[in-house]
């Protein structure tokens, strides 16, 4: 079975945007905690995620390591310019997609499940016709 190098370019996005996944979720919790106000701890994030403290304790270190956390040490998660320009536009990526969702007449707590999941996938192109049509309807 051969690849044309289309697909073989698809699969590489794909694997790429798995890669950054797991940072987008964690940055856009730690946003929209700080946007309301709160602080998340480690304990939070392990019941958001439904993960360990070992593994939330790694998921942090590794993105503090990617210049997305500032002043991780200090035990306050707060997030770097970088950290938050990743987190605004993965939560506005999901809102729009609960947008899209909802108007299709998905329910809400399903649009929400499916946009966290999708939020990561679809091309900027995708993207902007779902914005352009719900701008129109």
């Amino acid at each position: 079975m051969s690849s044309s190098p289309e697909k073989l370019n698809v699969h590489e996005r794909v694997r790429r945007q798995h890669a950054s996944e797991l940072a987008q979720d964690y940055v856009e919790a730690i946003y929209i905690a700080l946007e309301e106000g709160r602080n998340l701890r480690v304990a939070d994030l392990q019941e958001i995620f439904g993960v360990s403290h070992v593994t939330v304790i790694r998921t942090l270190r590794r993105i503090e390591e990617q210049g997305l956390l500032a002043n991780a040490k200090s035990g306050e998660l707060a997030l770097s310019p970088e950290g938050r320009k990743l987190a605004k536009l993965s939560a506005d990526r999901h809102d729009l997609l609960v947008r899209f969702f909802r108007a299709l007449g998905v329910s809400e707590a399903q649009a929400d499940a499916d946009a966290e999941g999708a939020e990561h996938h679809l091309s900027e192109e995708t993207l902007g016709a779902i914005r352009r049509f719900l701008e129109k309807s």
